[in-house]
């Protein structure tokens, strides 16, 4: 992928988290894709990507994720992005987020992602919805 289409790829997969559809989300992975946060135990499959998505789509109805930039790194890519939200969803606390991070990519040969693992600072991200000193 060059990168204009990395590019436009990279900004429709931060609409599809933004548009609260976790199979749109989804279909930007390979049938058999993965996705990973942080050190926790990767979704696989389009299915379970979806179910991964909904966790954050229902916590954070208003949730946008903005894309900073998307950089190739030898086969890789690099999705650096912002996510701003509040939690209102189920049992939420009804504060608002705002955290960067970044997801790197690896394509299938279908041109989707066939893995992402993504990265952002989870005690910030406690701080910031349970509350705690700033």
């Amino acid at each position: 992928m060059k990168r204009p289409e990395l590019s436009d790829f990279a900004a429709r997969y931060a609409a599809a988290w933004s548009g609260q559809d976790p199979d749109t989300l989804a279909s930007f992975y390979e049938p058999d894709g993965s996705l990973a946060v942080n050190a926790g135990e990767p979704a696989r499959g389009r299915p379970a990507i979806a179910a991964k998505a909904a966790e954050f789509m229902t916590a954070f109805p208003d949730m946008i994720v903005k894309m900073d930039t998307v950089v190739r790194d030898n086969g890789d890519a690099i999705f650096h992005w912002t996510w701003t939200g509040t939690n209102t969803g189920p049992g939420g606390t009804g504060r608002a987020v705002c955290l960067s991070g970044y997801e790197v990519w690896s394509f299938g040969s279908g041109g989707l992602i066939a893995q992402s693992q993504g990265h952002y600072d989870e005690a910030e991200y406690e701080r910031q919805v349970n509350g705690g000193p700033d």
